[in-house]
């Protein structure tokens, strides 16, 4: 059966979905995190069919957690299935020390950030989850027994930084229950791996699931989410975003809190999103008419007739915004915000703070273009036999810079609705 061709549908018919979020036209590789379970499985015949009508390629990504004794055969019962299929395959592994408490977060995020790596690595842009109608009833389930899980989501940008950069999560089945994927895998003679952590009555999805079993409707929802309203918010190449207060008071709040804590995160180059109560009381003053400065998530704002977001330079005594080498030959990001490159060893990037007096001339002409509360925070180039630079500000030769923080916003508020060019 080829998807989207064969007038027959079953559950893996998710042509629609994929016409909508990919591009036919584009050569890079397609992503698919394949566990070798039921759902991944399907969704990895349904790209595949895709893919094969406008000539794209996929490549399977098995991560082995190491937290099974039979997680090795299950590798290679994935790299089996995918070779069946005509899929590239590579194995990926989460190594090192396991943690005692939060092993199944710690799982989640070891699992996306070298999925996010490969898949960088690959060319692609976009990684298949395969996410079902069961994950979203699950995750509902969850957080009102007071788990905190966030819903899966049809499109999204990777939930890890600085490895999920540039990365998008597809989930097309999320309209699909999980037991019709199973019977359509049975009926074209496929078989899956069940892993029994699954079953675990001791872990909060696992609970979920049995007590969803059976009770749900046919099919849930898709999980897509409406883009919030344009024209609100303008990042720029100083990694600062400048949001309109009064687009802000006239837009839905669930859009405003949106935006707001994109904002902070993008600015403040972290990875944890701001707690949703610590945003709720930020935006309630934003909407509000008062002039005011605070801080979130490592960015500090500062509320006037718009509200300017920049990196919080007093971050740099807590320890944030820390010097770091330069990798010859390999891109660095620092502080979650910039993204540089050197051609040569030796050099480090650091915070601007303490340093503008020793810019050139023309790099301090330049300089006082950017908002002075972005300045401190910017980066400077450390290098033992050269002046001081700002590559942000001029060209540093041997060095390449660019800000990460309009980007990152833009998916994060839903800007980008479909898959993007390596």
């Amino acid at each position: 059966m080829t998807v989207g061709v064969c007038k027959q549908r079953d559950a893996l018919d998710v042509a629609a979905v994929l016409d909508r979020r990919l591009d036919p036209d584009l050569t890079q590789l397609i992503a698919v995190a394949f566990s070798g379970g039921g759902d991944s499985l399907g969704a990895l015949i349904a790209i595949k069919a895709w893919a094969d009508g406008c000539g794209r390629r996929v490549i399977a990504l098995h991560v082995d957690h190491g937290l099974q004794a039979a997680s090795s055969a299950w590798r290679d019962l994935a790299a089996d299935a995918a070779d069946r299929l005509g899929v590239a395959f590579r194995a990926l592994a989460w190594t090192g020390e396991k943690p005692t408490a939060g092993l199944a977060a710690a799982a989640r995020g070891a699992r996306h950030g070298l999925i996010a790596e490969a898949a960088r690595g690959a060319g692609a842009t976009t990684v298949v989850f395969g996410h079902t109608a069961d994950d979203i009833a699950e995750a509902a389930l969850m957080r009102a027994e007071g788990s905190s899980p966030g819903s899966p989501r049809q499109w999204a940008p990777s939930p890890v930084w600085p490895e999920g950069r540039g990365v998008f999560l597809l989930r097309p089945l999320l309209a699909v229950r999980r037991a019709a994927i199973r019977d359509a895998l049975r009926a074209r003679g496929w078989g899956w791996i069940d892993d029994p952590a699954n079953a675990d009555l001791r872990q909060p999805r696992a609970r979920a699931r049995h007590q969803l079993s059976g009770v749900m409707g046919a099919a849930g929802s898709d999980g897509r989410e409406p883009a919030p309203t344009p024209n609100t918010a303008k990042a720029d190449d100083w990694g600062t975003i400048r949001i309109d207060r009064d687009v802000l008071r006239r837009m839905p709040q669930a859009a405003g809190r949106r935006i707001l804590a994109a904002a902070a995160l993008s600015v403040g180059g972290g990875e944890r999103p701001p707690r949703t109560e610590r945003v709720e009381a930020l935006l309630a003053r934003l909407v509000g008419a008062d002039d005011f400065t605070a801080t979130l998530a490592g960015a500090r704002l500062v509320a006037g007739r718009d509200a300017l977001i920049a990196r919080d330079s007093g971050e740099i005594a807590r320890g944030g915004l820390a010097r770091i080498a330069l990798e010859s030959g390999r891109a660095t990001v620092w502080d979650g915000r910039f993204e540089l490159r050197a051609d040569n060893s030796g050099l480090a990037v650091a915070p601007l703070k303490g340093f503008q007096s020793r810019l050139d001339a023309e790099s301090r002409r330049r300089l006082r273009a950017a908002p002075a509360e972005a300045r401190p925070a910017l980066p400077v180039i450390i290098d033992q036999t050269r002046p001081l630079a700002c590559p942000i500000l001029a060209g540093y030769g041997g060095v390449e810079a660019h800000c990460l923080v309009g980007a990152r916003f833009s998916a994060a508020c839903g800007a980008i609705l479909r898959e993007p060019p390596a």
